[in-house]
């Protein structure tokens, strides 16, 4: 069982998922636009608000809310955004990358389903306090500098760094959190 979990009285939340065996799928454009394209989606249909994110080789960090405080509906929309990334994300696997990528992903997979990509768990941390999300904020924002990717964190492509930095499209909405 999960020990972090959304719960209904915290409204942000810091999240991580992580691809099954920490494979290095986001390495190309494509499936990192599977990740923007449906946080776009989760912005304009599902009222998710992105305060930050950051796209590594074998995981993606977000800070995240629903824009009218629901937390029944965040989590639904995680779920559903987990879900379908899975879904788009391990396709991609099985038509562009090595077969051992998919063989790892059925490896992974339960009774319930032919193949996992997500490891199981979003270690959803809540946030509660100002000080906590800007060491959260700037944990992931610089994330990609920290592992030697890039020598400044607005470098890395796939982070709401340069948003921040310089106002910069990103590929997703930024919903600023204020205290």
């Amino acid at each position: 069982m999960e020990r972090y979990r959304i719960q209904p009285d915290a409204a942000i939340y810091f999240c991580t998922f992580s691809v099954v065996d920490w494979l290095p799928v986001f390495v190309s454009e494509r499936p990192c636009q599977i990740i923007t394209e449906s946080l776009r989606f989760c912005h304009e249909q599902k009222q998710l608000g992105v305060d930050a994110f950051v796209i590594m080789p074998t995981h993606l960090h977000l800070i995240v809310f629903d824009r009218a405080w629901d937390t029944t509906r965040l989590q639904q929309t995680l779920t559903e955004f987990r879900k379908f990334t899975g879904r788009q994300l391990a396709e991609f696997c099985s038509a562009t990358l090595p077969a051992s990528f998919s063989a790892t992903l059925a490896g992974a997979a339960g009774e319930d389903r032919g193949r996992r990509f997500w490891q199981p768990t979003r270690h959803p941390e809540a946030i509660t306090t100002e000080i906590f999300h800007e060491q959260k904020r700037q944990y992931l924002h610089d994330n990609p500098r920290r592992k030697g990717f890039v020598l400044q964190p607005a470098h890395w492509r796939w982070s709401s760094a340069r948003w921040y930095e310089r106002q910069e499209d990103c590929g997703v909405p930024i919903t600023p959190v204020s205290w």
